[in-house]
């Protein structure tokens, strides 16, 4: 059986183990939103029913949905040829041009793997489309209809923003890229230049910085911001007050400059904001706003205030208790606490945000209705949300989703278990010391696809099975006591999760170089501790890379499906590439007989496993 073959089997067993899921088309989980130019009408991506809605803002209601073919993900419009842009989230993906006046998809241009947001030149003539998983940026011709050139950049493109000249394009990477057993492990923005169309410049943000959301630039031009998570990763996870383990940030940078200004905290003290997702400013750039994925809110900040007090911290004044200098800034939970308001939305997961005039509309994924706040007056509860349509009784699958995504499980509130498991409950890249297994040991963090199918759970095996570690983290990562219910409904949502096709397959079969590498899998003996379908033995295994006091530790042996997306490797993240980790940190080929391949051979390896 091909290893194609044996991937689909085990997804179809994965689906069985499942049961009967929820039909992709029963919610219609609203996440991009952008206005029309008059500000008369709102077009949404309904990602899970596959159109695009058009909200009609006068009478407060759906007035019809596009079907689109697929999920549909970023949009962008151009009012003056009656066209909305409208990306297609999958494997082969796909922009498509839907024609307003007839209410249907007139053209496609391809893209790359899993595309998320577009941008639209200021001429109209081009698309700047982010590829997740292709690691790229798309550059579109309209007229030519074909892509003319494919940038590549950081990791995970998902937002991105061009300034009013069209000249630059700052590209929000959703992870860090690289080892994460340094001193530093952050996510970064790239910088592209739209006439050489090639990366300028990479702007590293501060450390811990990873689910990078959105990034939007200021309406005078000077500057851009950015939200992500700040996580606290080189602390033992001992507690959470005052954001121990995770802070929630927007990220300032100099537009022309192309630096980064600091980073202020969107938390406060006592209570935290998890999950910052859409940034924007107002027309008349008095407000920057927020939404807060995990805790349903939304932000609304004095820009020029918050701007002021920079300036005067940059400058060595004392502008709150806890900051007199820029560097203070980061870590400073006051640093906002009389610039903003903090506005408790109804719905529940706001994602999309438009401002219109002095209004905040937002998208509110999981409760398939949009908000709408008033910047000047708003109070800090009771904003009504619009509902999109019918009420839906939620499956067991969906609840656990909503949970997995809900800071309001959290002790005050840091985080949700998707601030370290961002993108369908995967990884963010770093390193955590958790407790489960001793102090002063940190871990990479893990996917969490496949969890329930390959026990034991945590790199060191301490938990017996992944249902085991979802109750301990409720315990022991979001210090709550939840109803048994919860966590079976978070466990039910994981075991749902489906492998992504690789990007390094061709019309989803091995390529050539992917094939050889296939052979030498097996003459490396590989297969031996990686045996198809799920590619683990579901043992533990000394392979020489322990340090310190786990020296000759066994870690547990992780599955290979889907590893092209779980970067760093192994089980302290030393190791940026799978070559890096079957050569320079394979001693004594205790990790697969790697020793006497050849580069090629190394190269088709690496190849095959990253083809998983």
């Amino acid at each position: 059986m091909s290893t194609r073959m044996m991937i689909a089997s085990m997804v179809l067993w994965i689906g069985g183990m499942v049961g009967m899921a929820t039909a992709a088309s029963e919610y219609l989980s609203p996440q991009e939103v952008i206005a029309s130019d008059d500000g008369t009408t709102l077009y949404l991506s309904l990602t899970t029913a596959d159109a695009v809605g058009v909200f009609d803002i006068a009478s407060g209601k759906l007035a019809k949905t596009i079907p689109v073919p697929g999920s549909p993900a970023g949009l962008a419009l151009d009012a003056k040829a009656g066209r909305l842009y409208v990306v297609i989230a999958a494997v082969k993906g796909a922009v498509c041009a839907v024609d307003l006046a007839g209410g249907q998809v007139v053209d496609t241009f391809a893209v790359g793997h899993t595309p998320g947001a577009v941008v639209l030149s200021p001429d109209g003539k081009m698309l700047y489309v982010c590829n997740r998983f292709g690691t790229s940026v798309s550059v579109v011709d309209i007229a030519a209809k074909k892509t003319v050139a494919t940038i590549a950049v950081q990791r995970e493109p998902v937002a991105a923003t061009l300034t009013a000249d069209g000249k630059w394009l700052f590209v929000a990477n959703l992870l860090p890229n690289g080892p994460a057993d340094g001193d530093t492990t952050a996510a970064a923005i790239s910088v592209i230049d739209t006439v050489t169309k090639a990366v300028a410049k990479e702007i590293k943000l501060p450390n811990g910085s990873t689910g990078v959301r959105d990034i939007a630039i200021s309406p005078d031009g000077k500057f851009a911001y950015a939200s992500h998570i700040l996580a606290r990763y080189q602390l033992p996870t001992t507690q959470l007050e005052r954001g121990w383990m995770n802070t929630n940030a927007v990220s300032v940078i100099d537009v022309a400059a192309q630096s980064l200004v600091n980073t202020v905290l969107v938390d406060e003290v006592d209570l935290g904001g998890a999950n910052p997702w859409a940034v924007a400013c107002s027309a008349d750039g008095k407000y920057l706003c927020v939404t807060h994925a995990g805790t349903h809110e939304l932000s609304i900040i004095d820009r020029a205030g918050m701007h002021d007090r920079l300036g005067k911290a940059a400058s060595g004044q004392k502008v709150t208790d806890a900051t007199s200098s820029a560097d203070e800034v980061p870590n400073d939970l006051a640093f906002l606490v009389d610039l903003r308001k903090r506005i408790k939305l109804s719905g529940n997961g706001p994602r999309g945000l438009v401002l219109i005039g002095n209004k905040a509309w937002v998208t509110e994924y999981f409760s398939d209705s949009v908000a709408v706040v008033d910047l000047g007056t708003a109070k800090r509860m009771g904003t009504p949300s619009i509902p999109l349509g019918a009420t839906k009784a939620l499956s067991v699958v969906r609840k656990g989703e909503i949970f997995f995504h809900d800071a309001g499980l959290c002790f005050q509130q840091w985080q949700s278990c998707a601030s370290c498991h961002p993108g369908e409950a995967r990884a963010d890249g770093l390193n955590w010391d958790l407790l489960n297994d001793g102090i002063g040991n940190p871990k990479n963090t893990k996917s969490m696809l496949l969890a329930h199918q390959t026990p034991p759970a945590m790199i060191s095996g301490v938990r017996d099975s992944a249902e085991a570690a979802v109750r301990a983290g409720i315990r022991g990562i979001q210090f709550a006591v939840r109803p048994e219910e919860d966590a079976a409904a978070i466990d039910e949502y994981l075991k749902s999760l489906k492998p992504v096709p690789s990007p390094h397959l061709v019309e989803g079969a091995l390529s050539e170089k992917g094939k050889r590498g296939e052979a030498v899998f097996q003459k490396a003996g590989c297969m031996h501790c990686h045996p198809a379908p799920l590619f683990t033995n579901l043992k533990a295994s000394n392979v020489g890379t322990g340090k310190g006091r786990e020296v000759n530790t066994e870690f547990d042996t992780p599955t290979l499906v889907e590893i092209w997306r779980t970067a760093p490797y192994l089980h302290d993240g030393r190791a940026a590439m799978i070559g890096d980790m079957l050569t320079t940190f394979n001693p004594g080929d205790k990790h697969g007989k790697t020793s006497t391949l050849t580069p090629e051979e190394i190269a088709d390896l690496a190849e095959y496993v990253l083809s998983l």
